[in-house]
């Protein structure tokens, strides 16, 4: 295992510059899981990677802000549905921060192509002050690669 700039590199195929590459070009949603009293929760957000640090938004009240608060240790995984199949997994550690939210969410807008005039980005920013920003960050990150296979 190798730590830099926060991240932790645990196994696979990766070097850390392609981690790094794959975190800042893919536009796929990651698919976060958070642990609760009898279940795991496994949801999908739009994220952006920054800062070593992969960011969110979700709603203060939502079920994965809450559970965050109760338990900060989650795991993510970010993967494509479609052939060549690779990508990375991981856990990491969440907080949570509201004043961060008003900043993030056009960044995410504008990484995931959504017009910051659509009715979908109006409708998310009419709820900005309901809305909590995650960074997750003690990154610890195993990658896989099947393209050779396909």
């Amino acid at each position: 295992m190798r730590d830099t700039m926060g991240l932790t590199l645990r196994s696979g195929p990766w070097a850390e510059a392609e981690i790094r590459a794959y975190l800042d070009t893919t536009c796929i949603p990651i698919r976060l899981a958070t642990s609760g009293k009898t279940n795991p929760l496994v949801q999908s957000l739009w994220y952006l990677f920054d800062d070593d640090a992969l960011w969110c938004c979700t709603q203060a009240d939502s079920v994965v802000a809450k559970r965050l608060r109760t338990n900060p240790n989650c795991g993510f995984e970010i993967s494509a549905d479609q052939p060549p199949y690779r990508g990375i997994r991981g856990t990491g550690r969440a907080n949570l921060s509201a004043p961060d939210a008003a900043d993030l969410l056009p960044k995410l807008f504008e990484r995931y192509s959504i017009s910051s005039d659509s009715q979908l980005a109006t409708w998310l920013l009419s709820r900005i002050a309901h809305e909590v920003a995650i960074r997750i960050d003690h990154l610890m990150i195993t990658s896989w690669d099947y393209s050779n296979r396909m």
